[in-house]
């Protein structure tokens, strides 16, 4: 049975992947590219006057490096696409391997535990370790080696993984006696530990000259990106299962139990 739910793991995976791969290539990498331009264009632009003698005997260059500019993008999105895909099936994978083991222990009935474990993962992997090490920018400047960034990034992946188990554990006490309860008791680890780390976590990543709101549209964007990553693998997880005529696990633990 592991291996039918890695199978549909990985097949969830191959379709939020595709998804993911063509947002990096039609919206995320065209705003990277202008990310760059904007960067570029602040650091140099004290210098703009000593290159206008150079714009004429540049003309014939620039056309000419068009057609590789094109090709360069074309590999580019290829790439993203291509990267999407992989990551999607590695999500995937792990996504079902987590359920597998964990489908007793999540709340809810059906395909919700499929997304209350998209949204555990999400916490722990990507929203918890990016209140500390948010999304770099193009011309961003991060303070600290990257060993210690890396580690800091895996600690925090720990306690995101820590903050989203106390918050379905929470919930499960609580929401036998009250479910609008239960639900605040699930949101108090996480509001606890975005407040934590808005007070005490230090500046790592400087945006540098960068507008802000180009660098909060440019996180946001990938905020919700990976936000929907997640629910697509739930999605189509659920789905998978459904068709395959996959019983919940506590109605399968019933039938062993009353089984003669």
């Amino acid at each position: 049975m592991l291996v039918d739910y890695l199978e549909r793991g990985v097949l969830a995976g191959v379709i939020a992947g595709l998804a993911y791969g063509l947002y990096m290539a039609l919206v995320a990498n065209p705003l990277l590219g202008y990310m760059e331009t904007v960067a570029e264009g602040s650091e140099h632009g004290d210098h703009a006057s000593a290159g206008e003698h150079a714009h004429a005997a540049g003309e014939h260059a620039h056309e000419a490096g068009e057609h590789a500019h094109a090709v360069s993008e074309a590999t580019t999105a290829a790439v993203s696409i291509g990267s999407g895909v992989l990551w999607g099936i590695l999500l995937g994978g792990a996504f079902a391997l987590a359920f597998y083991f964990f489908e007793p222990a999540l709340p809810g009935r059906g395909r919700v535990k499929t997304y209350v474990l998209a949204g555990a993962g999400f916490l722990a992997v990507s929203l918890a370790p990016w209140l500390v090490l948010p999304p770099t920018t193009p011309g961003a400047e991060q303070a600290f080696d990257p060993t210690f960034r890396s580690a800091l990034y895996a600690g925090m992946m720990a306690v995101g993984a820590v903050v989203a188990a106390g918050s379905i554990y929470g919930y499960r006490r609580v929401s036998t006696r009250s479910r609008p309860i239960g639900v605040v008791t699930a949101a108090v680890p996480i509001v606890a530990l975005v407040a934590i780390t808005v007070v005490a976590a230090p500046t790592i990543v400087e945006i540098g000259a960068m507008p802000a709101e180009l660098v909060a549209a440019f996180r946001g964007l990938t905020v919700l990106s990976q936000a929907a990553l997640w629910a697509l693998v739930a999605g189509c997880f659920g789905w998978l299962q459904t068709r395959a005529g996959v019983r919940p696990a506590a109605e399968r633990r019933d039938d062993l139990l009353t089984s003669p």
